[in-house]
């Protein structure tokens, strides 16, 4: 069996077991059917509570995390839409965890080609000696999902094939998927408590496959934007940046004035407006979110870890915004030069210097 230690990435579940260990022991709510925690327990440990020792692992606006539970406790699927990089999955897999110890039932609407990947298909070797039998089947996430009574994440449904998003009409309105192959007994698999569908999009791949009218009226839209406050951005990139680090075997601390200025920066250029209230150039083709801020600061401490002695340099850090920040937009480097022409040449501070002074790499 492979060590804990070896593995990448853990699902939340794995990764804060401690902390849902606490919530169920201490958990006085009342428990919906299916559910692990009570509703106000999800809610804790998803928005997190200091004086209970439960992290913080969302920031959103106040009553999204809120109104996403009661959505799912009153029977309708959660469809959360937002600009790329605004933790929509990571907040799926935290309701997952949350809600049923297990955020690995995942459906990738871009890869999904055939119903099977969603429901059910058969063993072909054991179909051959068997026939259609309930131990030939091999169940899809929707159907282990239905069966065992857990959430089911489905991401990027807009880039699902409209006739497969249609799958979940009957799944999400009658709660039951019929298996005609398997015969009278077992022709009908119905949902067990604790079913449900939390999907997310992306606002800039909307229309890709329109959703029909039948299935939007059968999940509660919820909009998940940027982080609004720089102060939680910042807090944000600086807890994922150490957890990132530490699983890279890196140990180094980034300096809190270079993570700041980074945070700052691409604040401002993804609102279009400096932190003193001037009009900016907005990058048009790059999301600039909290997610790629972060890449870039694990990246910085990467090439300081193997690169450069351990020491993280304010003058390396240009480097890594260029690539995140300039992709396919030609005008977007005329404009990257003119933030820092017109702000950044203007701000005083020895940090702000030593990233004006790379400008001629933009």
């Amino acid at each position: 069996m492979t060590e804990q230690k070896d593995i990448q990435r853990l699902p939340a579940e794995q990764r804060f077991a401690d902390e849902l260990a606490r919530l169920v022991e201490a958990d006085s709510g009342a428990v919906p059917p299916g559910w692990a925690l009570s509703p106000k327990a999800v809610e804790t440990f998803i928005t997190g509570d200091a004086s209970r020792d439960i992290s913080r692992k969302f920031v959103a606006r106040e009553g999204v995390v809120r109104r996403i539970i009661v959505a799912l406790l009153s029977g309708r699927g959660s469809f959360m839409v937002g600009p790329p990089g605004t933790a929509k999955s990571w907040l799926s897999e935290l309701l997952a965890a949350a809600v049923s110890r297990d955020s690995t039932l995942v459906i990738q609407g871009s890869s999904v080609t055939e119903i099977g990947q969603l429901l059910y298909g058969w063993d072909q070797s054991r179909l051959a000696t068997m026939g259609y039998h309930r131990d030939a089947l091999v169940p899809g996430p929707l159907y282990r999902g239905m069966r065992d009574g857990k959430l089911v994440r489905f991401e990027e449904l807009s880039r699902c094939p409209q006739p497969l998003q249609d799958t979940l009409l009957s799944i999400l309105s009658e709660r039951v998927v019929a298996v005609p192959e398997l015969g009278d007994n077992d022709a009908s698999l119905y949902a067990r408590q604790g079913f449900n569908v939390v999907a997310t999009a992306n606002s800039a791949d909307q229309g890709v496959n329109q959703m029909s009218v039948a299935l939007k009226r059968r999940l509660s839209f919820e909009t998940i934007g940027p982080i609004q406050h720089l102060e939680d951005e910042i807090s944000v990139v600086q807890s994922e940046v150490a957890l990132l680090n530490r699983a890279s075997g890196i140990e180094l601390s980034v300096p809190d004035e270079l993570l700041q200025a980074l945070v700052t920066l691409f604040h401002e250029l993804r609102t279009g407006q400096s932190m003193d209230g001037k009009s900016t150039h907005r990058l048009a083709g790059a999301a600039l979110s909290t997610a790629e801020a972060i890449n870039v600061m694990h990246s910085l401490s990467v090439h300081a870890w193997y690169f450069n002695d351990g020491k993280v340099e304010p003058r390396d850090l240009v480097h890594f915004i260029i690539g995140t920040a300039l992709k396919d937009r030609d005008d977007d480097r005329r404009r990257l030069r003119y933030y820092f022409d017109t702000e950044l040449g203007e701000r005083e501070s020895p940090m702000w210097r030593a990233l004006y002074e790379q400008r001629d790499l933009i």
